[in-house]
């Protein structure tokens, strides 16, 4: 039973990887490796993931080293199911679906580099997925198992990038306990009142009030 558990849970996780890459190339269409620019005015989401990423690269880099290959694939699973798939993808999708062309630009330039990183990273573990994948990603060269090797960027620390966003997600997470507690269906748009610990807390809410608007269904 626990062999086929793990089997059940490696094929989610592949579907998982295959879904969100299918939602990023959708979203991809045009953009070559020559259009991804990490350079321009980043959103909140956008400079998490990079921060987020970075972690990633360097910790896997450590624990290969250390020839750890189980905490490895750990550590890929919760960064590619968590913080990619849940959280920074959906996070995407006012961007991507919004009217602001600059933004979109640049979401699409993060998405595209993240999940290049992400094939390259998963490559020794699966692949076939991460070469299929990594074919129809804008890129240069002729096959995955040449291109270099992620390593981490200090230009993608974002520490603030990462309290605002743990902010965040602790709010969307209260309000959707609280909607599944009184039986108030996500589809149902509510009045949402904050009372913020701080002025700080308040200017980061404020910042960021769209994606509140978004994942908790509200109006503020």
């Amino acid at each position: 039973r626990f062999r086929w558990e793990r089997v059940e849970q490696a094929r989610n996780f592949a579907n998982k990887v295959w879904n969100a890459s299918r939602f990023a190339l959708m979203n991809l269409e045009g953009v070559t490796a020559a259009d991804i620019d990490l350079t321009g005015k980043l959103g909140t989401a956008d400079r998490w993931i990079l921060h987020r990423l970075n972690e990633t690269v360097r910790d896997v880099n450590r624990l290969i080293d250390s020839y750890e290959f189980g905490e490895t694939g750990r550590l890929l699973y919760n960064f590619i199911w968590d913080d990619l798939c849940d959280w920074y993808i959906e996070f995407s999708k006012l961007s991507l679906y919004g009217t602001d062309a600059a933004a979109k630009k640049q979401t699409q330039s993060v998405l595209a580099y993240v999940l290049d990183q992400t094939q390259r990273l998963i490559h020794p573990f699966m692949p076939f997925i991460s070469e299929e994948i990594w074919q129809h990603l804008p890129h240069v060269g002729e096959t995955i198992t040449l291109a270099a090797w992620p390593t981490e960027n200090a230009a993608f620390e974002a520490p603030d990038a990462v309290r605002e966003m743990e902010l965040l997600m602790e709010a969307i997470r209260s309000v959707r306990n609280i909607r599944a507690e009184v039986n108030v269906p996500m589809s149902k748009k509510v009045e949402l009142l904050i009372k913020p610990a701080s002025e700080e807390t308040q200017d980061i809410l404020r910042k960021n009030e769209e994606y509140l608007k978004r994942f908790c269904n509200t109006s503020m």
